[in-house]
């Protein structure tokens, strides 16, 4: 099959801002980004004597916003021969459908790969280690001659910490270096992403077969990944149980938890995180995120005082 990328188009500089912020797919990240890292650090105030949430929380959740944004940057300018393929793809991909070149998109990527590292060191050195590695392997994930997301076993491996662990990670050494049973939280949320990228490498099976991609559900087959992806849930459930066992939240956040999540059960949500119609487990992906900014929002607004 004939790979086709579309030349790039002459564009006003206002259009090539817009195909820039398109090439981020920040509407895809950020909803679990913010509440991943500021659940980090509030679990760390919360635990560590002495701990308080300050200023870099702030510069320390924009550079987490910023490194997922330069992983879905870097993955659609490395994907965009075979985004080509595949006319959904070629259309969202900015590279593919060529309103962005390849070079402008490797520009981008760069650019937001240094605002990134250089919002982290605001967190600390140990912050910095954390958003370094974060954006290493955002690179190695996409990039040629790595392409991590292409080999089986590290593709999910760098995927789940990358895009959840480290994330948590960051938000908790901020303040504290000592998480003891804020580990509960930070495999919660591993084991949650590797949920996540089950459920997206079962989605693109075929997509990824006909690519000739070597990741871990070509090698297992849909029905193995299957039985992995809803093992990572449970786990990640688990871990949580164990965390609230642990005293790691504030009771009180219960309630919060319990009233949002009746609130988003009251309506029914017909699409996934990719747009895709809502089956089976699917089905609670969005709730499931807005119950966990919610909580985050409440917890956040209490420390600072607001009630």
């Amino acid at each position: 099959m004939t790979t086709t990328i579309e030349p790039p188009r002459a564009l006003e500089l206002s259009d090539k801002a817009k195909a820039f912020i398109r090439l981020t797919r920040w509407r895809e990240h950020v909803p679990y980004t913010i509440p991943a890292v500021t659940v980090g650090a509030m679990t760390a105030v919360h635990l560590s004597d002495g701990a308080a949430l300050d200023w870099r929380i702030i510069p320390v959740v924009i550079a987490n916003i910023l490194a997922m944004s330069f992983a879905f940057m870097i993955n659609d300018v490395a994907d965009a021969p075979d985004d080509a393929l595949n006319p959904k793809k070629k259309l969202n991909n900015v590279i593919s459908s060529g309103v962005l070149s390849e070079r402008e998109g490797t520009l981008g990527s760069a650019l937001t790969f240094a605002l990134s590292l250089g919002l982290f060191s605001l967190g600390g050195t140990w912050t910095l280690i954390l958003g370094a590695i974060m954006l290493v392997l955002c690179y190695m994930y996409s990039a040629y001659p790595f392409r991590l997301k292409a080999r089986p076993i590290t593709d999910v491996l760098s995927h789940i910490f990358m895009l959840s662990g480290l994330l948590v990670m960051t938000g908790y050494f901020t303040y504290d270096h000592n998480p003891g049973a804020a580990w509960f939280v930070i495999a919660g949320a591993t084991l949650f992403s590797a949920y996540g990228q089950f459920y997206n490498q079962i989605d693109d099976y075929e997509i990824d077969k006909a690519a000739g991609l070597k990741n871990t559900v070509v090698l297992l087959g849909k029905t193995g990944t299957s039985i992995l992806m809803y093992s990572s849930a449970i786990g990640a459930l688990l871990c949580m149980t164990a965390a609230i066992a642990s005293g790691v939240f504030p009771v009180w956040l219960g309630t919060v938890a319990l009233i949002t999540a009746f609130a988003a059960g009251l309506f029914v949500w017909e699409t996934d995180m990719r747009g895709n119609a809502a089956e089976g487990s699917a089905a609670i992906q969005k709730p499931g995120l807005l119950v966990a900014n919610m909580i985050v929002l409440m917890w956040v607004a209490a420390e600072v005082g607001l009630f």
